[in-house]
């Protein structure tokens, strides 16, 4: 098992390095420029000092100064350091500066059918150690969760209609407006024990590392 998640965090640097190397291939300048664009609006948007950012991240004031102005051309490590710091990923990082406001239709948002319910994400982009998504359960209708890291911990809302979540061997019915807080690392299952009317809730899970007090 270990020999296997070695292999995944492997690939995922690959990947990662493969898409640096595209960047630079494409144009020289263009990622260096996309970094100091990108790292100074994020660290404004956190309302953060350089010397604040650098002693997150660990790195030198002096280094996060020079990527800012776009004079560096850095380490797949001081990229992750930088990535961890601001709360993005290295693509979102290295890649050309987003719009202030994005306008995304329905019908671009992502969602999928599982077994008797549907889910939506809630946000468009990957979120580090959070996940949001807003699932329509049909009537008596089921879905069976995954269980998730060690240490995983899930906020489950009522949104309409009732929904029931088995887990533990114990059963918890929802109202509307009703929360549950719960381990998201056990087997877990949804349920809608109407007949007639969808149920809707939206879940919130925030793996391990987020966890206040984990670790």
């Amino acid at each position: 098992m270990l020999h296997g998640r070695m292999h995944r965090g492997y690939q995922q640097n690959n990947n990662i390095a493969s898409k640096i190397a595209e960047c630079y291939a494409a144009d020289v300048d263009e990622p260096q420029k996309n970094l100091a664009d990108n790292m100074r609006r994020l660290r404004e948007a956190h309302n953060m000092s350089q010397q604040r950012m650098a002693d997150l991240s660990g790195l030198p004031r002096a280094t996060w100064a020079s990527l800012e102005s776009g004079a560096a051309n850095p380490t797949l490590g001081v990229l992750s350091k930088v990535a961890n710091a601001l709360q993005v990923s290295i693509e979102e990082l290295i890649g050309a500066p987003r719009n202030e406001i994005e306008h995304i239709p329905a019908a671009a948002v992502k969602e999928r059918k599982r077994q008797g319910a549907r889910i939506r994400a809630l946000v468009p982009d990957a979120l580090p150690g959070l996940e949001f998504s807003r699932m329509e359960i049909e009537p008596h209708g089921r879905m069976v969760g995954v269980p998730h890291t060690a240490g995983t911990r899930e906020y489950l809302t009522c949104e309409r209609g009732r929904v029931e979540l088995i887990a533990a061997g114990e059963h918890w019915l929802l109202e509307i407006g009703d929360m549950l807080v719960f381990r998201g690392d056990q087997r877990h299952s949804y349920r809608n024990p109407d007949a007639q009317e969808t149920a809707v809730a939206i879940s919130v899970v925030c793996f391990a590392a987020n966890v206040p007090g984990y670790g």
